[in-house]
């Protein structure tokens, strides 16, 4: 009955004589608009997206749809009747182009256009039939949309939750932090081996020779950058219990920046926080900023693409921070962008090679960053304690980003995902007795809380060692522990009761 319903209001909307310019206007940014947020929610999971959005995609096409009709209306021309129809699909395509490629793109644009013309012309007669479409991929987008929603709505943060009392922990020595991460940085012992097989030697030597303590074998408990983050900014595992199914967690960007028991406890010891990013990946979807300081403005953060469009240099702003406060014990989290992982892109001779090589071009660039970034915070503040730790390996060993979500027999493919860099700049040399408990991201912030505590009962709550991947392919489509607490290359089941 419902069904019948809807055909004859569909059949009444096709053969009527009645213009629609509102809902022409609306149909042309709908599809695009759930389309886009249905494939990068976490981007985009703010009010103030949600103003935009609806302002770009809806508000501002229903406007220029009722100001092109009534224009239309008043044009006597036959040309006139193509003036609605061309506005509608220029709006569609020019939508699904910003969506796809954000950026103006003057050439493709007036591609579009022109296409417009010729496709306004040639459907003008059927121009219902292109609006009805159009709902109809609006419509379809919502079942992709809605499930996604819905997990953002229903998501809890109980896991973050800490097992003792250690966001009470009070501070016995309070210097100055900086947590540098390399993005994508695999650990010395692993360049020197399996895809890597690279020799590190210089940087490793500089680290050396300014009382950088190495951890070999270190490695990250998740496989990508979002997951990696809230694991350690949290203290806690997360298993991907809140995931959709992608390598993201689900409000990932709002604990890493707004609030986690990391920055917390920072705060509660008279700590002054900053953030510091070549890229404002962490901020694109708007969270309130929990750090003192941060040095990128929403003002300048687009509300669509990913954040790697635009570039900030770190250390103009970062040198007048270490300036400022002096008295002030800080704690800097510093992200930088290389070498970073193999990029989604597959195919090609000899492609495996060719991406090591770019991964060892940017782990060049990235020595060179950390070289000169650590020159000027032992020159200010000899006595710091730095932190160099990457968030994951670099998936060199692969054809394609994508395939670390496969089950993989290649144990040195696994160690290419998890390896990751940890290497410490101790004040006055001296490493705490326990950092050997420093095997994985997760626990790291613990184990450095236990030392600048002087209480070693933090210690008593350390999550276990493992490496966990969102495998889709090749086996049952879940969490797997892939590394388990000794190192060794597992593969089970993340059974529910873990999570």
């Amino acid at each position: 009955m419902a069904q019948k319903k809807g055909q004859n209001i569909a059949e009444k909307f096709l053969k009527g004589e009645k213009e629609f310019p509102i809902l022409a206007g609306l149909a042309a940014g709908l599809y695009p608009m759930s389309f886009y947020y249905s494939r990068n929610f976490s981007l985009i999971d703010s009010w103030a997206h949600l103003g935009y959005f609806s302002l770009i995609f809806l508000a501002i096409p229903l406007f220029l749809s009722v100001i092109f009709y009534w224009l239309s209306t008043k044009i006597k021309a036959d040309w006139s009747k193509i003036i609605l129809p061309s506005l509608n699909i220029f709006l569609f395509l020019f939508f699904l182009k910003m969506v796809l490629y954000p950026g103006i793109q003057m050439k493709i644009t007036a591609g579009i256009f022109l296409i417009s013309l010729v496709l306004g012309y040639v459907l003008s007669k059927h121009f219902k039939k292109v609006i009805l479409l159009q709902l109809i991929l609006a419509v379809i987008s919502l079942f992709t949309l809605i499930p996604v929603v819905y997990e953002n709505l229903s998501y809890s943060n109980n896991w973050t939750r800490q097992p003792d009392t250690i966001e009470a922990a009070i501070f016995k020595k309070k210097p100055n932090i900086y947590y540098i991460q390399p993005d994508g940085y695999v650990n010395f012992s692993e360049l020197k081996k399996g895809y890597y097989n690279y020799s590190n030697t210089d940087f490793e030597d500089f680290l050396t020779g300014r009382n950088f303590k190495n951890y070999s074998d270190f490695r990250s408990n998740y496989d990508a950058t979002l997951a990696s983050n809230s694991s350690t900014f949290t203290m806690k595992h997360h298993f991907y219990s809140s995931s959709s199914g992608s390598n993201e967690v689900t409000r990932a960007r709002n604990i890493i920046i707004s609030e986690n028991a990391v920055l917390n406890i920072f705060k509660s010891n008279g700590y002054k926080t900053h953030f510091f990013s070549e890229y404002p990946y962490l901020l694109m979807n708007r969270p309130k900023i929990g750090y003192d300081y941060s040095n990128f403005e929403y003002s300048e953060v687009p509300f669509l693409g990913t954040g790697m469009e635009i570039k900030k240099e770190i250390l103009p702003d970062f040198k007048n921070s270490l300036n400022e406060d002096e008295a002030q014990p800080k704690f800097f989290f510093i992200e930088i962008f290389n070498p970073k992982h193999i990029d989604g892109s597959s195919g090609g001779k000899n492609i495996v090679e060719k991406k090591r090589k770019i991964y060892l071009e940017n782990l060049e660039k990235a020595n060179n960053n950390l070289t000169e970034l650590i020159e000027v915070i032992l020159e200010k503040d000899p006595n710091a304690l730095i932190m160099i730790m990457a968030d994951h390996g670099g998936y060199v060993g692969m054809e394609k980003l994508q395939q670390g979500n496969e089950k993989m027999e290649d144990p040195d493919k696994v160690r290419s995902i998890f390896s990751s860099i940890l290497s410490i700049h101790w004040p006055n040399a001296t490493a705490p007795a326990f950092d050997s408990e420093m095997k994985t991201s997760v626990n790291v912030f613990r184990v450095l809380f236990s030392y600048l505590s002087e209480n070693e009962k933090y210690l008593d709550n350390l999550q276990p060692d493992i490496s966990y991947g969102l495998i889709t392919k090749g086996a049952p489509k879940g969490v797997y522990e892939l590394i388990d607490g000794n190192n060794n290359i597992s593969f089970k089941s993340v059974k529910l009761s873990e999570e």
